[in-house]
């Protein structure tokens, strides 16, 4: 057994193969479950993005024990950390000015890459145990996210624009800190009247809030979002 660890862990083809093999299996485990969320980054994505970092490293392995080169093994695999990030940064999107998106993405890829480092380099341990936070941050982290972050939303129209100003700084006495509110045309069209649509984070109180909104003075309708 200990003689079959340290074979792996010399640079002969049948440890360039498991490396390969390794890193096509642990992009293509990330990438699919990054895909199953949605993500314009999914499974081939991934395995491309993991393989160039284990190939970079074994390039710089290959030139050193190889071929006999001299020169730092770590400086090509270097720019793997900082290089990555242009291409996590095109998947980054800002959503109506105020959501950004795509920010768990680009990170899954920057650590996908450096996975794909690890096993280039041999280490196999560091390399499986980050893919299997990967895939739990993927599965189970996110459900709990989503549940946490669950939105709801009430569209809210207001008697006269004269009336706005004051409707609105009752309405952020109902709702809680982190809501966000936005003007909008009034739905109903008279002329003169001004609409809002409440967002709401914490959905265990929007019975109350919307029963809240109901009350305020100079409110026409509260209407789910």
């Amino acid at each position: 057994m200990m003689r079959f660890i340290q074979y792996i862990q010399e640079f002969n083809l049948i440890s360039v193969l498991l490396r390969i093999l390794l890193t096509v299996i642990a992009g293509g485990i990330i990438g699919n479950e990054r895909g199953r969320h949605g993500s314009a980054a999914g499974f081939r994505t991934h395995i491309l993005v993991c393989l160039g970092g284990s190939l970079t490293v074994l390039c710089s392995l290959y030139a050193s024990k190889i071929i006999g080169l001299n020169g730092d093994v770590f400086r090509i695999a270097a720019q793997v950390v900082s290089g990555i990030g242009f291409l996590g940064a095109g998947i980054i999107l800002v959503k109506n000015n105020i959501t950004i998106a795509g920010l768990t993405t680009a990170a899954g890829m920057w650590v996908t890459a450096i996975i794909g480092v690890s096993f280039g380099y041999g280490f196999y341990v560091g390399g499986l145990l980050s893919t299997i936070i990967c895939v739990i941050n993927a599965t189970l982290f996110t459900k709990l996210e989503h549940k946490k972050l669950q939105a709801m939303q009430y569209y809210v129209e207001v008697e006269g624009i004269k009336k706005a100003q004051s409707v609105l700084e009752q309405i952020e006495t109902v709702v809680n800190k982190d809501a966000f509110i936005e003007s909008m045309p009034a739905k109903s069209g008279i002329v003169g009247n001004v609409g809002f649509v409440v967002t709401i984070f914490q959905i265990d109180n929007s019975e109350k809030i919307k029963q809240a909104l109901n009350e305020i003075e100079g409110i026409a309708c509260v209407l789910p979002g």
